[in-house]
Parts: C-alpha cells; sequence; structure tokens
C-alpha cells in the first residue's frame, strides 16, 4: 500500500515540478532581459523554493537549522555531503542572502527548463569531468566571482551522491559518505583566500530520492543544517576538508567512519 501511495504521490509532485520549472522559465527570460541580474536572481530563489515547498505534495517536510552566524561581507564556500539531486532547491532558498553558486556537472547547463537557464546566467562552475584542465579553470573563475561579489559558492567534495548504506535500510539518515577530495576547495581558496568554509549537513534526500525521480519516496524527513565556519587561514587545504567532513560525519553519526 505505502509502494502505491509512493508512485501516486510522486505522479502528483512530478506534475507540479513540470509546471513550476516551465513557469519559472520564462519568469527567468524576463526577469534577465528585462528587469536584470537581481530580477533574475530573485525569480530563481522563488523557483527553488517552490520546487523544496512542493514536497509536502508527497507528505515530506523539510527543515533547516543555522548553529552559526553567516558573514555577508565576505565570501563563503559551503560544503556539504551530497545524497540527491534534491539536495539544492533548499540550499538556494534557505540560503538566499549569501547568493550560493554551485559546481556543477557541464551537461545541466541544457535540457532542463528554469534550472539550465540559472546556471548559465548564475555564474556556476560548470564543469566537463573528461577534462579536467578546463573544470580547474571553471572552478578558479567562480573562486573569483565569490571573492569580487561576497557571494558563496557551494561544493560536494565526495564529487557524486552517497550510495544508500550498506545495511539495506532504505529509511536512513545518514547514508555513507565517501572521501572528501579537496581539489575544488583548494582552487576556490586559491582565487579567494578570505573565504570562510562553512559545513552543511544534508539529512534524508537519499531516502527521498534513492533510485531517479520515480518513485520518491512520500513522507521523509529532509533538513539542511549548517554547523560553524571554519577559517582556512594558515592551514593546509586538505586539513581543513577533511575537519568539515569530520564536522559532517559527527552530526550523521558516521564519525567511526571518517
Amino acid at each position: 500500500m505505502k509502494k502505491l501511495l509512493d508512485y501516486i504521490l510522486t505522479v502528483v509532485y512530478l506534475i507540479y515540478f513540470g509546471l513550476v520549472l516551465c513557469f519559472f522559465h520564462v519568469a527567468q527570460v524576463v526577469a534577465w532581459h528585462g528587469f536584470g541580474r537581481g530580477a533574475h536572481k530573485k525569480s530563481v530563489d522563488w523557483m527553488n523554493a517552490f520546487i523544496a515547498y512542493g514536497w509536502y505534495l508527497t507528505g515530506s517536510t523539510i527543515q533547516f537549522i543555522n548553529r552559526t552566524d553567516i558573514p555577508t561581507n565576505r565570501p563563503i564556500i559551503f560544503v556539504a555531503n551530497h545524497q540527491s539531486m534534491f539536495d539544492i532547491s533548499p540550499m538556494i532558498w534557505f540560503l538566499r542572502l549569501h547568493t550560493p553558486l554551485f559546481v556543477s556537472k557541464i551537461e545541466l547547463a541544457h535540457g532542463i527548463p528554469g534550472i539550465s537557464y540559472n546556471l548559465r546566467k548564475s555564474g556556476a562552475a560548470l564543469i566537463n569531468r573528461k577534462d579536467p584542465k578546463q573544470a580547474i579553470v571553471e572552478i578558479a573563475r567562480l573562486g573569483k566571482l565569490i571573492r569580487d561579489t561576497n557571494h558563496s559558492a557551494v561544493i560536494f567534495p565526495e564529487g557524486t551522491r552517497s550510495r544508500a548504506p550498506k545495511d539495506g535500510k532504505k529509511d536512513s539518515f545518514a547514508y555513507p559518505m565517501g572521501p572528501f577530495v579537496a581539489g575544488g576547495v583548494a582552487t576556490l581558496l586559491k582565487r579567494a583566500p578570505n573565504a570562510l568554509v562553512v559545513p552543511v549537513v544534508i539529512r534524508g534526500t537519499g531516502h527521498f530520492n534513492p533510485t531517479g525521480m520515480f518513485p520518491l519516496t512520500s513522507f521523509s524527513r529532509m533538513s539542511w543544517q549548517v554547523l560553524p565556519g571554519i577559517e582556512p587561514a594558515n592551514r593546509p587545504v586538505d586539513e581543513v576538508v577533511q575537519l568539515a567532513r569530520t564536522m559532517i560525519a559527527r552530526e550523521l553519526g558516521q564519525l567511526e567512519e571518517v
């Protein structure tokens, strides 16, 4: 019965999701060409709010927990664990004051209404995973951008989504994290050495979206928790990144796996 409900509520949400993307694609184009970058950003913020809060249509809930005062007078590098494509929309909405810009696969820059247009216009780093040199150049460009604007970059140092728990418990909030690779953070810090590194703990999105878009898991509980920032000055980047991973792992109850 629960599986049937998952299918029904997923269909309801995906219809809603498609309508939101199409509506806000048009809104973004109008905002960008008619009113400029600021209006475009507001349309993107609201698109992601509608995406995230739309999950209530599946009986699921989202929660934002902030355990620190995030400065607005310096660039921020948000470092998060990665469970699902659904990690992103709440971060854009809840952290909108800091204009989060993502490191994303270049393939996503085309073909997805609303989302692809935003990736192309926002200044996100669109990287080709098969071309390391191009990826470094793009991430460096993003680092310079956040340095010049005091905006923020969001990076998932695992590089890919966490896999389902080995014990097979799909209701687990703590999908085991992979290793954190420091290269992307190092490139950002090289261009934005005054940035603050802020860990973000993501829970529940892997449970909600375990195997693609269909079906979603109804009545999931998802949360985004911002942890105290890490000052990278006078520290090796590897140490900074591993400290961020340790802080996230502690919150997920995975400290023994670090």
